[in-house]
């Protein structure tokens, strides 16, 4: 093949690396604005959510969901809304969830409360450091009977248990406030779908501590939707340059 022949299918080539890698480079843009405009759409969702939430955290207390609304509770509608419940404690059937909070390790009480219906409710009584935890079992052995009245916020069930930990009922050792496994190791029935987090009404001898629950929610939306769009930035200027770089060729 001589010099002409050669130059003839190079030249041929270079229209075609050029459509491709303007396809391709089209194509990425059009992925990288889609996905930086969903995340504009999670970023105007979320901000909905952290102020529908900020308040119901504010709102004056309601009843909790009754039983005959327990199908329809979601974390969407329901998830930390304030409520107030009334019952009588059921100590025996108590449990001990591990947790970390701003006190450090411990555990989170969990204690069914009994309404009048004889349907149950768990409550998040608070937290109990590690060294403390036989102290408040020893208060608790024959605690006062009588109904208490919990002010506190709804929270939903976390099946399953922690980070790489399985909640273990047979060995008594929970990692997660798994509201229908609970119930279950406890021969618990009519139990609500959801615990309640009680606030920082002090408890006699000061163990469990409440109101520690943590309401926060990571928001980085326009961070990512930022990025995306400057890919697609960045991709447009690829095209710029593959037809700039043409047009110089010639």
């Amino acid at each position: 093949m001589n010099d002409r022949a050669m130059e003839t299918g190079t030249g041929a080539a270079r229209p075609r690396s050029r459509i491709f890698l303007t396809v391709a480079l089209m194509v990425l843009m059009a992925a990288f604005i889609a996905l930086g405009t969903w995340q504009v759409q999670r970023l105007f969702w979320k901000l909905d959510l952290i102020a529908r939430v900020d308040a119901r955290v504010h709102a004056e207390p309601v009843p909790p969901p009754a039983r005959s609304q327990w199908p329809a509770v979601s974390a969407d509608r329901d998830e930390y809304r304030r409520v107030t419940a009334t019952g009588t404690f059921a100590h025996g059937k108590a449990v001990l969830v591990q947790a970390v909070t701003e006190r450090g390790a411990g555990f989170w009480v969990m204690t069914p409360l009994i309404q009048d219906d004889r349907s149950a409710i768990l409550i998040n009584r608070g937290f109990v450091p590690m060294d403390r935890r036989d102290a408040l079992a020893r208060a608790e052995a024959s605690p006062a009977a009588g109904p208490v009245r919990v002010t506190g916020l709804l929270r939903m069930a976390e099946p399953g248990g922690g980070f790489l930990r399985t909640n273990d009922p047979a060995a008594n050792r929970w990692y997660s406030r798994d509201v229908a496994g609970i119930a279950k190791a406890k021969a618990l029935t009519d139990v609500a779908p959801y615990f309640i987090d009680a606030d920082a009404t002090p408890n006699p001898g000061g163990l469990p501590v409440g109101g520690l629950t943590v309401v926060s929610f990571r928001n980085s939306h326009l961070v990512y939707a930022a990025t995306w769009y400057a890919l697609a930035l960045m991709s447009a200027a690829g095209i710029f340059v593959i037809h700039r770089f043409r047009r110089d060729s010639r």
